[in-house]
């Protein structure tokens, strides 16, 4: 089974779950939805903003030499430490026409949102179905950590079904039953 994880920039909430999946021996990739890669900066109106695609190792050099205290206070340097080991750079979901996945995690509703206008968007051809799942995720580096665990679980729990398609409702119990945390899903097709 293929799994993406999704959240708005490929910074932290899909990182995070995907540097787990990866660790666990899960075939998993990790995407943003945004128009660009926004990163905290020294206020709230000034963030640092980056097009998709450029590496970690330059953002991270460049918030290093900005001001390397305020970067490792807010905790963007060791994310984009972790980060570095996981893949080359970020990368969009709407730029993706070319890579077919099982199982799509969102860790947010505007997140799983604008995942969808893009996936009613794009032609089907394959007829394959692949499931769509938003687990509510604050993006926080504390909250992406407690998560990617939980993404972990609901993963294996889809990827041990037989037949995920009939069984996703009493997966979605059960998990919710095991952790008190209730994704929504849909299912979708290329």
């Amino acid at each position: 089974m293929r799994f993406a994880m999704v959240c708005a920039s490929n910074m932290n909430r899909s990182m995070d779950a995907h540097n787990l999946l990866k660790a666990e021996g899960l075939d998993v990739e990790s995407y943003g939805v945004g128009t660009q890669v926004k990163i905290p900066g020294p206020s709230a109106r000034e963030p640092n903003v980056y097009p998709f695609g450029t590496p970690y190792h330059e953002i991270y050099n460049e918030l290093k030499s900005k001001d390397q205290a305020l970067y490792e206070r807010n905790g963007m340097l060791r994310l984009l430490e972790r980060n570095l080991k996981v893949k080359l750079a970020p990368e969009r979901w709407q730029e993706n026409t070319t890579k077919f996945f099982d199982v799509v995690l969102t860790f947010d509703d505007v997140v799983f949102d604008k995942l969808m206008e893009d996936v009613r968007g794009r032609e089907q051809k394959q007829m394959k179905s692949f499931l769509v799942v938003n687990l509510k995720v604050k993006d926080t580096p504390t909250e992406a950590g407690k998560a990617s665990p939980l993404a972990l679980q609901l993963c294996r729990k889809i990827q041990e079904s037989e037949d995920w398609e009939d069984d996703i409702e009493e997966i979605v119990e059960d998990f919710s039953a095991e952790t008190g945390r209730t994704p929504f899903y849909t299912v979708c097709f290329y």
